[in-house]
This record gives C-alpha cells, structure tokens and sequence, in this order.
C-alpha cells in the first residue's frame, strides 16, 4: 500500500521519495561485492576453489611458487562464533531476565549503563584484557585441567601449552558480543504487557515457568540477539588476533591455536602487496567471510518469517 504525505494542496508518494535512498544503500552493497569478487579473479583463475578447500599459505616472491588456501581461517572464524554464541546466549537472557525481574530499582539502571558501556569499548581494551587476564586465567582453571584428565577426547586432545586457543578466542568473543544481544533481547522482555504476566501467574506458574513462557513470547528477538552477536564475533579483528594464536591449524580442539578470517587478513594484509597473489587470496578470504554472514542473516530472517508464520496460524 502506497503511503501519501500531504504537502500543500499535493499529495506526495512517500514510496518514491524513499525509494533513491534505499536504492543508494543497495547498490553500496553490490559495488561493495563487485569489488571483492574483481580482486578475488587472480587466485580464482590460477587455483579455483581449492583456495577455500585447501589448509596452505606459501608465500614466494616466484609466482609460480605461491600457494594460499584459507580453509583453516574459515574454521576458526566459524568454531569460534559458535563458541561465542554458546557463551553469550545464556549469559544475555540471564542478565535481561535478572536486570527485568529481579534487579531492585536502585541497581537497575546501573546495570544497563555498565551493559551499554561494555558495548561501546574499544575492542582493543578487550584484547589486552584477554593477553593479561582471560588467557592465563582459562589456561590455568579450564583448558589445563580438562587436557589432564579428559585429553582421550579429540576435543580435548591439544595441550594448552600457551593458552592462546580457538577455546579463548570464542570466550572472549561471547563476552564481547553478550552486551550487543542483550540489549535486544532486555528491551523485548520489558515491553511484554504486564497483563501477560498476570494471566500466567494466574495460571497457577511458578516464576521458572512463567520466566520460560515470556522468553518463549520472545524468540524473534532472541533470534535477532543470536545473528546479531554472531555477525559482530565472526568479523571482529583485533581482540581475536591477539588470543588466537595466529596459526594455521585445522584442529577440533579448543585448546588449538588457529587463524580467523578477520585475523588472517588484518595480519597479512600489510605486507601483501609484495607477493603476486597474496592480495587476491585475502580478497578471497574476505569473500567466503562476507558469504558466511549473508547465508547467516538470511537463515535468520527464514527463522524469523517461520515463527511469524507459525503465530499467525
């Protein structure tokens, strides 16, 4: 339905004067894709998508010798965002559910502008943090203890030796991307209508069930929480770099050091331009990054629709 504002004694179709600005905001998008896909062509013509199957980064100043395959960086981004989503779901409806229902007033606003502040840090300061603190403190308490008494497990398999890990890169992501879900998911659980709530107790609920009902009235935002947190953990940089352990390894292990994609190309990027395909591999590690958070925020939005769906039935 055409939207109509009134300007004078002429009626104006919204829909046309909107219509510029989303298309300037599209075609960023698609010149943003043209771009990368254009400086991804070299490697693709000289190795195909082997440089996506492949766990190799041999840089020569011969062309002929340069071999790059950038599966190891796509592993790493993708384990640890999902490490970072196992660590900042329960964490975001924990603090939106004590900061709505059992947070007193005094302490209430204090805790979201701690949350709001924690969002707003410079991600640096979170890698630091993570240097000093969060990785000898992991590899002490967690990853030390589970290789010396779980290691039969593939996934407990790497000795922590440094601690810098796939395991606390995920920890730190999941504690970075918790403040970014939360707000989401603590602004939808505030607006449920408190009549809701009344009808549930009234129903005879303890505060664990009624707790499960109202997050359950919930899930889109939820949802939007879960894809928001894991397209900032997938593309985050500099804390990453600093935690991971900057190796190519391709390994189950939490406690393994590995690559990201982000890390990858912030690490290489530098010194690219002296090698022949080096730039064009990272073009295409960008590529399968940027593929990887569009398959993502379509997946949510079919989740999304589903539920809708599935409410209106």
């Amino acid at each position: 339905m055409s939207a109509l504002l009134k300007v004078g004694k002429r009626k104006v179709n919204l829909n046309h004067i909107l219509l510029p600005f989303v298309g300037f905001v599209f075609g960023l998008f698609l010149l943003m894709l043209l771009v990368y896909v254009y400086n991804s062509m070299p490697i693709f013509h000289r190795e195909g998508l082997d440089i996506y199957i492949k766990n190799v980064w041999k840089a020569a100043e011969e062309p002929s010798e340069e071999y790059y395959g950038v599966l190891a960086a796509i592993w790493g981004s993708l384990y640890t965002s999902v490490i970072a989503i196992l660590v900042a779901l329960p964490l975001s409806l924990a603090y939106s559910v004590f900061v709505v229902d059992y947070a007193p007033k005094r302490i209430k606003e204090w805790l979201i502008i701690l949350s709001d502040i924690m969002a707003g840090l410079p991600t640096i300061i979170y890698g630091i943090w993570g240097v000093f603190v969060l990785v000898p403190l992991l590899k002490r308490v967690v990853m030390q203890p589970l290789y010396d008494y779980l290691s039969f497990l593939p996934i407990f398999s790497y000795p922590p030796i440094t601690g810098f890990s796939y395991f606390s890169a995920g920890v730190l992501l999941g504690i970075m991307v918790t403040p970014f879900a939360a707000a989401i998911i603590r602004e939808a659980y505030q607006m449920i209508p408190f009549t809701y709530r009344e009808a549930i107790y009234s129903l005879g609920a303890t505060q664990l069930e009624a707790t499960k009902i109202l997050l359950g009235y919930i899930k889109p935002a939820v949802y939007s929480g879960i894809i928001l947190a894991f397209g900032r953990a997938i593309g985050e940089t500099a804390a990453v770099s600093l935690v991971i352990g900057n190796t190519f390894n391709l390994s189950l292990a939490l406690s393994a050091p590995g690559y990201t994609i982000s890390s990858l190309i912030a690490n290489q990027y530098g010194n690219a331009f002296i090698y022949e395909y080096m730039t064009s591999a990272l073009f295409s590690a960008g590529l399968a990054l940027f593929a990887i958070g569009l398959t993502v925020n379509l997946a949510g939005l079919y989740l999304l629709r589903r539920w809708e769906a599935n409410v209106r039935l």
